[in-house]
């Protein structure tokens, strides 16, 4: 089964995205309570299985029950692992290394709990929070040994970690696993968890009475995986991945399914037996939708679940959990009317632009306007996919492959031509394909067939054959999809539509892949995704991005140029899921296929990485990617993510989670045995999900 990375991440959560500011710690001696704006202070060590914490405190000395834990941890800053609670410690190595449990949910940060408690009144200064960092995590002169202590419910395990970036040493660790032994109740039970490939390397140095526990024994004891948060109502529908075939699903259904499909039509919610990827298809729907989804082992045999197969039902899925609960169908309508999308009205495609473009060009014009706007109106007449991959081409130093876009006029000249727009209207004013799923399915089945071979305008065949006889000879050619109706606030619509190849030395095979790409603006799911948001269908039209076709690449993958399990921002972080080849889909791999997957720091010293899932089809111990392609990845992401700003990020006024969704391959086409980085899209990614929980 594809390992999913939500719950391999898992035990970096508290830890990490605190420590990089460092995080927050117990609080120190009696005579802090002294402390500028201090609160209560608990008091001294007390012997194990004695509560200490009354009401609202900034630090303690020593953990002696479940309580106490409770009082000072918190749901993890990246809010990505289930159950699991982490409360920040701090050693001060020049105070007789004392220790410090601080209450994280006042204190998200070592830094903030250190420069606050731990900074003068007869203790050193504690710098500036950049020397701090360099220091308290890099430098083996640190004064602190900064980290968390974390119990994850499901494997019900107690473990201390350290970010996946910090330097410290096997002795360092060892100090502060044994003063938090002797210190915490659960201290015979504390294991070391390494958060990234460095840490177990270091771990590996580590007594033999100091047990590490490693993330694939933690995510192995996982039994949910929240993917996209949210909540919805909808019927309860239990369904087997391969009768997505043949069956038609409601928009007001949850859909319980064994394993992950590749596509899905509109549903109010899924839950999956087989756990799933950030970027797994289904996942991408579910965010572009914001409908929740999660992974559950078990879920076809849950009793919960069983108990309210075809009932009205209402689920939420958050970070932490995830509860269901039966409704009246009253109460389910009244959701739907409240939370019905409201339609989406496409500006009207131009085609007034003929001709065929270079991308480097005349596809974006970013002399009048923003880049928002400059790429908006792109959209208009070329379509999402030209309009971002054009601003790639136009980005100094990103690995792209020379390319050009066929405008939508060609699609629309196409349609009006051969009378498919009339018969659009027909099936449209139809009540039985209005109100029919499966005549629906049949009519545009049919549609698609007669698109297949339809004559295409010979105008346009010459201006064709004779741009890829110059200035591409002799290579076989991707016409890739690029509609007006897709990557858009409030419908991104990733994966609508396809794309296909056109062999060069077949010129009715390119006519083919032309046809072929223009017929999917008709695929079934993706007419049911436009009429859930209200969408006019005829509204919508279909540009072509060319460039040469990947044959046999070394790698693929997929990115995202932020940490996508950190809502805060506190953790930045790549998020990288790259597979050996090009026959496995890394977002919806075979059976039993896993690929790499892991967050890169590439921002962070030392470009620490965290692995959350291996690729089974290297050996064993191996990688996709060597450390100098991860890093031209990295240097190319962090571009990316700079470069869009201007047009979906903080600098376009974005103030909250903003990533891309980066498509790369490493082919070595033109570099015999060096395979070279290619980014293939960037587009913006929608999010998460509604529900960040903090506490």
């Amino acid at each position: 089964m594809f390992k999913p990375y939500m719950h391999r991440f898992a035990s970096l959560t508290c830890l990490t995205a605190l420590s990089l500011f460092g995080a927050c710690a117990p609080a120190a001696d009696d005579d802090l309570s002294a402390s500028a704006g201090a609160s209560q202070v608990a008091t001294p060590a007390s012997p194990a299985g004695t509560c200490t914490v009354k009401g609202s405190v900034d630090f303690v000395k020593s953990l002696g029950c479940r309580a106490d834990f409770d009082a000072l941890a918190s749901v993890p800053i990246d809010a990505n692992i289930p159950g699991a609670r982490s409360a920040k410690v701090v050693l001060d190595m020049l105070d007789g290394d004392a220790l410090y449990f601080q209450n994280s949910q006042k204190y998200q940060i070592h830094y903030q709990f250190a420069s606050k408690f731990l900074s003068g009144n007869g203790k050193p200064v504690v710098p500036q929070l950049s020397a701090f960092n360099q220091t308290e995590y890099y430098s083996p002169e640190r004064r602190f040994i900064l980290g968390a202590v974390t119990y994850y419910e499901d494997p019900k395990q107690w473990v201390f970690e350290i970010a996946p970036y910090d330097t410290a040493s096997a002795e360092l660790i060892t100090t502060i696993m044994t003063a938090l032994r002797a210190n915490t109740y659960f201290g015979k039970e504390l294991s070391f968890h390494p958060t990234s490939s460095a840490v177990e390397l270091e771990a590996k140095k580590l007594s033999a009475d100091i047990k590490v526990v490693t993330t694939d024994q933690l995510f192995a004891a996982t039994e949910y995986q929240p993917l996209t948060l949210g909540q919805s109502v909808g019927r309860l529908h239990f369904v087997k991945a391969e009768q997505l075939k043949t069956e038609y699903l409601g928009f007001r259904e949850i859909i319980v399914l064994d394993k992950v499909p590749n596509d899905i039509t509109v549903v109010s919610g899924l839950i999956t037996e087989e756990f799933q990827t950030p970027l797994s298809h289904v996942n991408v729907l579910s965010q572009n939708r914001k409908t929740p989804n999660m992974g559950l082992r078990k879920a076809t045999t849950n009793p919960q679940l069983k108990a309210l197969d075809g009932k009205w039902v209402e689920l939420t899925v958050k970070a932490t959990g995830w509860t269901i609960r039966e409704v009246t169908s009253a109460e389910a309508d009244s959701y739907w009317e409240k939370h019905r999308p409201k339609p989406i009205v496409l500006p009207p495609y131009d085609v007034s632009i003929t001709g065929l473009h270079d991308l480097d060009k005349s596809v974006v014009d970013e002399t009048k306007g923003t880049l928002r706007e400059a790429i908006k109106q792109s959209v208009l007449a070329f379509g999402g996919k030209s309009a971002q991959y054009a601003v790639l081409a136009n980005t100094k130093g990103l690995p792209v492959r020379k390319g050009f876009a066929i405008p939508i006029y060609y699609y629309d000249q196409f349609m009006k031509q051969n009378g498919f727009i009339e018969r659009v209207k027909t099936l449209l004013a139809d009540p039985k394909f209005k109100d029919d799923p499966k005549v629906r399915d049949t009519e545009l089945d049919k549609l698609r067939d007669d698109m297949e071979t339809a004559p295409v305008d010979q105008a346009f065949q010459d201006l064709l054959r004779k741009k890829m006889e110059a200035e591409y000879p002799k290579l076989n050619m991707r016409f890739r999809s690029s509609t007006n109706s897709e990557d858009l606030e409030g419908f991104p619509c990733a994966g609508c539509y396809e794309s296909h190849t056109g062999k060069y030395d077949d010129w009715e095979d390119v006519l083919n892949a032309v046809r072929d790409t223009w017929k999917t603006v008709w695929l079934f799911r993706t007419f049911e995704e436009r009429s859930y948001y209200g969408i006019d269908h005829l509204s919508v039209g279909m540009g072509l991005l060319v460039h040469q076709n990947f044959a046999d690449e070394e790698a693929n993958g997929v990115a995202l140029t932020a940490n996508p399990f950190d809502a805060s921002g506190l953790e930045p972080g790549l998020y990288v899921n790259v597979q050996f080849g090009g026959d496995a889909e890394v977002v919806h791999p075979p059976e039993g296929v896993s690929s790499d997957e892991f967050l890169y720091f590439y921002a962070t010293p030392n470009q620490p990485i965290t692995f959350l899932s291996r690729s089974s089809l290297v050996p064993t111990g191996s990688t996709v990617l060597t450390a100098r392609q991860t890093y031209t990845l990295g240097q190319a992401l962090t571009s990316i993510h700079e470069r869009f700003s201007a047009a979906y990020g903080p600098k376009a006024g974005n103030n909250g989670w903003y990533a891309m969704d980066v498509e790369f391959k490493f082919d070595d086409e033109y570099s015999p045995g060096t395979p070279t980085l290619y980014i293939k899209q960037a587009r913006p990614h929608p999010g998460r999900g509604l529900i960040f929980e903090t506490d």
